[in-house]
């Protein structure tokens, strides 16, 4: 009699599971959809109604063995058995619903943009601990409490296993509450050679995509150990700025001519300028190219535009040229940027100036000849 009851309960309890993994998560899942609010859809439809009803069968045994058969001498192994497939089950829909969460937190606008990827795998590695814990218990038959006061004595070596994961899950954190990092920004770390956008950030490795389309992966911790450049800040700014330099030589440089104030007075940019014989060509080129800079769609006006000298060297007075492009793009920007130099390159000699340039070995066959 008890046999048959056995079967009959193994029959139905695995008949349920059947069912409602077919009929009933089907059903759920659609009425999900169906509703305004996305987080339930993320809920069912991964694996966790499944595991949920997986622990349908062995509760109902636990349940019935000890009703059906109390002085059996398998009766403890087999709900050993069942006890420890019932914490692998509990332990698989735990980390199941954890990945649902972390898909429901990617999907906020809140949430989309914070390294939080570490956190919940974390999460799923101590779930992981505590149910190897329970199964030790179950089958040493001790509590749970006696064995976490034992591993506490091997709290160190522990420390030391995971060490990489505990300094992870730190930094994880120090990234997402500061801010500091965000899958998509531009990151450089000339000492681990990155140089391009960070694609993911998980518990132990941050893993960086190159422009040359190599992978790189750094451990977290260096990002808050060592210093690292994120260009996220000018993104989000209203300009990419542009600075750079022309080497004037020095020989050119003089007080401008008769003829050369004459030309220069009817310029829009010389309006406000005192033109006479102290009047230098190298102020009228500054003066000229701030007022073209200015003028220029491509440069916002609104950030601070700039034509300044720096400090002297032996390859000439270099004149820097300091602006803003509107376009943050990197191939946009730099024809922007080169559009600009090459204007001011060109437009040198009408000012008298030259750019220096050392001799090569054309000039040195020139000055044989």
């Amino acid at each position: 009699m008890r046999i048959i009851i056995t079967c009959g309960l193994a029959v139905v309890a695995y008949l349920v599971d059947f069912l409602c993994c077919r009929l009933l998560i089907p059903v759920i899942r659609k009425i999900a959809a169906k509703t305004t609010i996305k987080w339930d859809n993320y809920l069912t439809g991964g694996k966790v109604l499944h595991y949920l009803f997986h622990l349908i069968p062995p509760v109902t045994f636990l349940v019935a063995l000890p009703l059906l058969y109390p002085e059996q001498a398998w009766t403890p192994i087999a709900a050993k058995i069942l006890y420890i497939y019932v914490i692998i089950v509990a332990g698989r829909l735990v980390n199941e619903f954890i990945s649902s969460i972390y898909a429901i937190s990617s999907d906020s606008d809140l949430l989309r943009d914070k390294p939080m990827k570490g956190v919940y795998q974390m999460l799923k590695v101590i779930v992981v601990c505590v149910a190897v814990i329970l199964i030790l218990g179950v089958l040493l038959e001790r509590n749970f409490t006696s064995l976490l006061a034992g591993l506490g004595a091997s709290a160190a070596v522990l420390m030391l296993i995971f060490k990489d994961t505990i300094l992870g899950l730190v930094a994880g954190v120090q990234l997402s509450a500061h801010d500091m990092l965000r899958p998509g920004d531009w990151i450089i770390m000339e000492k681990y050679g990155v140089n391009g956008t960070v694609e993911e950030v998980t518990l132990n490795t941050v893993k960086v995509r190159n422009w040359d389309n190599t992978i790189v992966t750094v451990p977290p911790y260096a990002l808050v150990s060592d210093s690292f450049q994120n260009w996220r800040g000018m993104r989000e700014s209203e300009g990419r700025r542009v600075a750079r330099s022309l080497n004037i030589d020095v020989n050119s440089i003089r007080f401008c001519t008769h003829e050369e104030l004459e030309n220069f007075a009817s310029e829009p940019w010389s309006a406000d300028l005192r033109l006479d014989s102290t009047t230098v060509n190298l102020g009228m080129f500054r003066t000229a190219a701030e007022h073209y800079l200015r003028t220029q769609a491509h440069v916002n006006t609104g950030l601070r535009i700039l034509v300044r000298q720096l400090e002297p060297t032996p390859e000439g007075l270099p004149v820097q040229f300091y602006f803003f492009t509107r376009e943050k793009d990197w191939v946009t920007h730099e024809h922007i940027a080169a559009d600009i130099i090459e204007h001011m390159i060109a437009t040198l000699p009408r000012f008298g100036l030259r750019l220096y340039q050392k001799p090569t070995g054309l000039d040195m066959e020139a000055l044989r000849r």
